[in-house]
């Protein structure tokens, strides 16, 4: 295939990836300010789950509906849009009364996003052609996943200096820089389709992914296991109702006859996993490395650039390998170092252990999503129509977010359940635990930031109850590594006995040309 680029190509894809980098810098800053914002506002585990997946939240649930509004309306418009949203709900997260406040937020924000960060794949996918596009979509992938990746860096120096509310804001100044330039110098109005937009699916799309993620967020949480059981029934049913409308709509949100091709929905699949396994490991380590080794908020930022750094020395490697031998076997690459990733947190992440083993977890994890995050983009992008360009964007970024909101949703509840757990066991163990009350116990298995405020007050037994919940906490975060390793195993499975070998899947793209012109 030729390559092609737009003009002032540099300029262009500049302004994209800054545009991209404010969605990713607003994906990853919550994590490192969680235990301050537990303390400010007396929060639950379950809680902080919420406000750290909020903005993931609010993206996945519109990143389908408004990508298809882009590619009908005008994508250009909706970068402006997204990127002039998310300047006051920044400032609104930023000077939160309340954690309620703080959560809706952080779900405006990521609605903004849903408006801007699909628009930005599909511009890539509109504007360049043939190896050019594989390269740039390397980059625009390494560089939003490193941004990713240093939200805790810029976030932890802020928190040395500032109260919580600052990481919410640094965001203000890049989304105005990349407002200005995405007005400069990105074309508008680029191989966009004139079919009208399916108003009912993009409802319905809605409704599935918001059940689906509050409910698995619940589930954990007593007393709210009806609630939970009852999102689920509706996120299953939304998620019929939605097959349903594609199959009937003449012109539907998300063509099923593009979906159902193997290049596709595998690689959609494994971005999923792989972009959530990054999410997931940060949400959770970050956490750890303040509450168990009792980092200040710059040093756990600071643990995370071996992630960072390989992710951006890895990616054009990566898209180098795609050329070389196929999606498939560099997903699988990636693979294996995210797995190795995980099994380094569930083995060596322990009490007092040297910064080597948490910068080897990490530095697995980075290496693995930049060999996997360029071929799972660019076989979904390469693999549609372009008039669908919105379609494959949207998909790719619900790889990242929908991936990122279910894995840390899920992390978050197993860390829930099993600091809960054993929390529970330690205080029946102690020996005390007739002493112990009721609204005690409820603290003291809330969180770990609770369970820490509470041991301020009782100065006596400090020492006890942050031990008890440091190793509380170091149950709950196992379980969570283990569901890593058993969904990137799940994923590897899968890229291995269905995604097609290099030159069945270069067949298969000339066949999809082919039938799509």
């Amino acid at each position: 295939m030729e390559s092609t680029s737009p003009k002032r190509a540099g300029l262009v894809l500049s302004a994209l990836i800054l545009v991209a980098a404010v969605a990713n810098l607003n994906l990853a800053v919550a994590n490192v300010a969680l235990p301050d914002i537990g303390k400010d506002f007396n929060a639950g585990q379950t809680t902080l789950n919420l406000v750290a997946v909020g903005y993931s939240l609010g993206l996945a649930t519109s990143v389908l509906y408004l990508g298809a509004l882009g590619d009908r309306h005008g994508r250009k418009m909706m970068l402006l849009l997204g990127m002039g949203i998310s300047i006051p709900a920044s400032l609104l997260a930023g000077f939160a009364p309340s954690i309620g406040v703080l959560f809706a937020a952080r779900v405006i924000g990521g609605v903004a996003a849903g408006m801007a960060f699909p628009t930005t794949l599909a511009l890539i996918t509109a504007l360049w052609s043939g190896n050019e596009r594989t390269r740039s979509i390397a980059l625009w992938s390494a560089i939003g996943g490193a941004i990713a990746s240093l939200g805790p860096l810029l976030s932890g120096a802020l928190l040395e200096h500032f109260e919580w509310g600052s990481v919410f804001l640094v965001t203000t100044p890049l989304a105005a820089l990349a407002l200005y330039l995405a007005w400069r110098y990105v074309p508008a109005h680029v191989n966009e389709t004139t079919e009208p937009v399916d108003n009912l699916g993009g409802v319905l799309s809605i409704l599935l992914v918001a059940a689906l993620v509050l409910g698995i967020n619940l589930a954990p949480v007593p007393g709210k296991g009806a609630l939970a059981i009852g999102l689920g029934i509706l996120a299953v049913a939304a998620t019929g109702a939605f097959v349903l409308r594609q199959r009937r709509a003449r012109s539907p949100l998300y063509d099923l006859e593009v979906a159902k091709r193997r290049v596709f929905w595998v690689a959609a699949c494994a971005g999923i996993i792989v972009f959530g396994s990054l999410m997931g490991a940060m949400f959770i380590g970050q956490q750890f490395l303040q509450n168990v080794l009792d980092y200040s908020t710059l040093d756990s930022g600071l643990a995370i650039l071996p992630a960072a750094v390989l992710m951006v020395i890895v990616a054009p490697r990566s898209a180098k390998l795609v050329e070389a031998r196929g999606a498939r076997f560099t997903l699988l690459v990636g693979y294996v170092f995210c797995v190795l990733g995980f099994l380094t947190m569930l083995l060596l992440w322990k009490e007092d252990i040297a910064y080597w083993k948490v910068g080897l977890g990490y530095a697995f994890i980075g290496i693995g999503v930049g060999f996997a995050g360029t071929p799972a983009s660019h076989s979904l992008t390469g693999s549609v129509p372009v008039k669908r360009a919105g379609m494959a964007s949207g998909t790719a970024d619900l790889q990242r977010d929908l991936g990122g909101a279910i894995m840390q949703s899920i992390f978050g509840a197993l860390l829930t359940a099993g600091y809960a757990a054993a929390a529970s066991a330690a205080i029946a163990s102690s020996g005390e635990s007739a002493r112990v009350t009721e609204n005690v116990e409820g603290e003291l298995t809330k969180s770990f930031s609770s369970a820490a405020d509470l041991a301020s007050q009782y100065p006596g037994h400090s020492e006890q109850i942050i031990a008890a919940a440091k190793a509380s906490f170091l149950q709950g975060d196992a379980w969570a590594y283990s569901a890593g390793i058993v969904a990137i195993l799940l994923g590897a499975a899968l890229v291995f006995f269905a995604f097609p070998k290099r030159d069945e899947e270069e067949h298969l793209l000339a066949q999809y040309a082919a039938e799509d012109s």
